[in-house]
This record gives C-alpha cells, sequence and structure tokens, in this order.
C-alpha cells in the first residue's frame, strides 16, 4: 500500500487514469482506494490529507474517464 497526499496521487496517476490504463477501482470505509489495472496489476492507495467530500471528487473524476469505481 502506498501512503500519498492527494496533489502527489493526482500528479503521479494523471497519464494512466483512463480505461485504457486502469480496468475498475475500489473505494473502501476506511478511504483506501485500489486500482486494478488492465495488466493484471494492483496498487492501493491511502491518500492521507483528503476529506470524503475530495475523495468523491476523485471517484467521479475516475468516473468521468469512464473508469467504474466500487464504493464499500
Amino acid at each position: 500500500m502506498k501512503t500519498c497526499n492527494l496533489q502527489d496521487f493526482m500528479i503521479e496517476l494523471q497519464p494512466w487514469l483512463d480505461r485504457d490504463h486502469v480496468h475498475d477501482a475500489v473505494l473502501d470505509g476506511k478511504g483506501r482506494l485500489t486500482l486494478h489495472f488492465n495488466d493484471g496489476t494492483k496498487n492501493v492507495y491511502a491518500i492521507d490529507d483528503c476529506n470524503a467530500q475530495q475523495m468523491k471528487k476523485i471517484v467521479q473524476q475516475l468516473k468521468g474517464r469512464g473508469i467504474p469505481v466500487q464504493e464499500a
């Protein structure tokens, strides 16, 4: 699991956040975001500096890029 802040998360993943690279995402009840990539790998992120509203914005951005998101 990677712990990062919101800005670093968005900068690091910006080029990869689309259906060509990400199969789906899961946001668990503890604020961890798991990205399942099309090559079979997955990364779990604990974004440590954002609130629930900011996480909702991330989820909406992912959905806007065609990535299905499950919220637990």
